[in-house]
């Protein structure tokens, strides 16, 4: 034997509306897979997506924040953070 762990199945609810759209992928499993890499792939590395922080994690990101800013990008218009130099040096 290889040692290699077999695949698991995963269960999850959906309501019709979900279900009517899911019917119309050729290949439900590899879209439901890949939906879910993406999603855990792109949430937020502070919270990991729940969009919740802890007491602590909101203590950690108010201390960060005084020295660091949101500012939107003038190409893609996505929001990023951004150093306030200006900040440090005071």
């Amino acid at each position: 034997m290889s040692g290699r762990k077999k695949d698991e199945i995963i269960t999850f609810k959906a309501d019709e509306a979900l279900l009517d759209a899911l019917e119309k992928v050729p290949n439900r499993s590899e879209f439901i897979r890949n939906a879910v890499l993406s999603a855990l792939d792109n949430s937020c590395p502070l919270c990991g997506g729940t969009g919740i922080l802890s007491v602590d994690q909101k203590r950690h990101w108010l201390a960060f924040a005084r020295s660091h800013k949101l500012e939107e990008c003038g190409e893609c218009h996505a929001i990023h953070l951004v150093c306030d130099s200006r900040a440090e040096e005071s």
